[in-house]
């Protein structure tokens, strides 16, 4: 990936996060995804006043990907963008949001802005060590 490339991805992040509702906190936060097949996907947090029925911006743009690719959608790399206020924000994914990522992409990388408002990427098991699995069993 090139930096011409990641450029573009924030600046995909960014314009999502223009559509957010984010109507009680005003914390706007964006999200792409790039699939393994070369879909690209966004998506932007909403809030409803009972703060837990809110969605992220990242399991949204997944939702979309899976939707447009079937479930064996492969997430290559996913950009994460906020701001609050007007203010670019810090924002790294929340812990379910880290755990669906793994999902779809276990070799992921994942581009956010860390405390000091640069871009950090990190790969999705350094974001979430010791992940929740399931081994599903087959057959009879």
């Amino acid at each position: 990936m090139s930096a011409l490339d990641d450029a573009a991805l924030i600046t995909a992040a960014e314009r999502a996060l223009g559509q957010a509702y984010a109507r009680y906190s005003g914390f706007q936060v964006g999200a792409v995804v790039l699939t393994k097949a070369g879909g690209l996907f966004t998506g932007c947090n909403i809030e409803n006043v009972s703060y837990p029925l809110g969605a992220c911006a990242e399991r949204n743009a997944i939702a979309a990907a899976v939707l447009a690719e079937g479930p064996g959608m492969r997430i290559l790399r996913m950009t994460v963008a906020a701001k609050s206020r007007g203010a670019i924000q810090p924002c790294a994914p929340c812990g379910a949001c880290r755990q669906v990522i793994l999902e779809f992409g276990p070799d992921a990388i994942v581009v956010f802005r860390g405390a000091d408002l640069k871009f950090l990427e990190m790969s999705a098991p350094q974001l979430l060590p010791m992940a929740f699995t399931f081994a599903v069993e087959r057959g009879s």
